[in-house]
């Protein structure tokens, strides 16, 4: 099968991709990468690693970094999680860019337009909830990338 790269933010929905991706037998490129650079090179949240590890996902290695012009010309999709965020990447897209920028949740049925949970301030369920999203919304970007190979 094809390679795609995807770029996705953050790491929680850069496993969650990985994994479907990896079931599906699909060949891909995956990066998290932020909007904002107050987290730049520093280690997932401890929450975020402790949902990761409940799915057998080690998620520790990962570390943020700021999403890029060029990640528009080396990845074939961004993903949003976010309103914000997307309106983030849509600015920064280059003219030209062949990238296609996208909710992560506009790729499953009856979500589109909803944003990811953001668990940041709450208690480590929020994250549980965050990860149902990211599961939700990866396995459906590999059902489209995997309908538009065909």
């Amino acid at each position: 099968m094809s390679a795609w790269a995807i770029s996705v933010a953050p790491p929680l929905a850069e496993a969650a991709f990985r994994a479907a991706a990896d079931r599906a037998g699909l060949s891909v490129t995956v990066d998290s990468a932020g909007t904002g650079d107050w987290h730049a090179g520093a280690p997932p949240d401890r929450r975020a690693c402790a949902v990761a590890r409940r799915h057998g996902i080690d998620i520790t290695r990962y570390r943020a970094r700021v999403v890029t012009a060029v990640d528009f010309d080396r990845f074939t999709h961004v993903i949003a999680l976010d309103h914000a965020n997307l309106a983030h990447l849509m600015a920064m897209k280059p003219a030209g860019s062949r990238a296609q920028v996208s909710l992560l949740l506009d790729h499953v049925p009856g979500r589109g337009g909803h944003a990811v949970a953001d668990p940041y301030y709450g208690d480590a369920s929020g994250f549980d909830t965050t990860w149902r999203d990211v599961t939700a919304g990866a396995a459906a970007l590999v059902e489209k990338l995997q309908r538009d190979a065909s």
